[in-house]
């Protein structure tokens, strides 16, 4: 594994560490889902509370290694490896920072959680505009419809656009700090629809040189 990777492998098991340190504070049921509104909606049993998102992390950590091998196109991964090295660092930081979270709010910390991840959010969201642009044409990374895995330029022109798309959309999750109530929709919103748009994009794209 590179430099990078033996990082991100060394946080997960920070959180690992985490979870078997704060096992005792940790009340029976632990607060492990908040709705739209930031009010806790959801509990599961501390054991399953303090090892779930690190056992999460770890088989993300290990699909995002495989992927790269997998990949009938690997060898357009090769061309923006490190862009997705540093996707998977950024969304282990994001579950990380999640994880740490969850943690205070268990040990007697009150916050807005809505308000709280809108920064994760924001740079995760930024972060896949940043790859995006970067990313060539594979099977598993980027805006994958039938209409850019079938056309090198459509792939081209939907990822340049997609990229800016994404990277306003991270810009206006950090504006959901201001609006706690309604942080999320600032996320939910522009990124479904700028999901859907940018679908509806690739087959316009598709037809116009078919």
């Amino acid at each position: 594994m590179r430099k990078r990777q033996w990082l991100i492998l060394a946080l997960i098991l920070i959180s690992f560490a985490i979870a078997v340190y704060f096992y005792p504070w940790m009340p029976a049921r632990m607060a492990s889902h908040w709705n739209i509104h930031g009010d806790v909606d959801g509990y599961m049993p501390k054991a399953l509370g303090l090892f779930l998102m690190p056992c999460i992390s770890l088989v993300l950590f290990g699909l995002f290694l495989i992927i790269p091998r997998i990949d009938p196109l690997r060898e357009n991964i090769k061309k923006f490896r490190d862009y997705f090295d540093m996707f998977i660092a950024v969304m282990i930081l994001f579950l990380f920072y999640l994880y740490l979270l969850t943690i205070l709010w268990n040990l007697g910390t009150r916050f807005n959680m809505g308000q709280m991840l809108m920064p994760a959010f924001g740079l995760l969201i930024y972060y896949c505009g940043i790859l995006m642009q970067n990313a060539k044409r594979n099977w598993f990374i980027g805006i994958r419809t039938p209409w850019t895995i079938s056309s090198e330029e459509v792939w081209e022109k939907t990822h340049l656009l997609g990229g800016r798309l994404f990277k306003i959309a991270g810009v206006l999750a950090f504006l959901g700090v201001f609006i706690p109530d309604y942080a999320l929709y600032f996320v939910l919103v522009p990124v479904l629809g700028f999901s859907v748009f940018l679908f509806v994009y690739s087959y316009v794209k598709y037809r116009a040189i078919v």
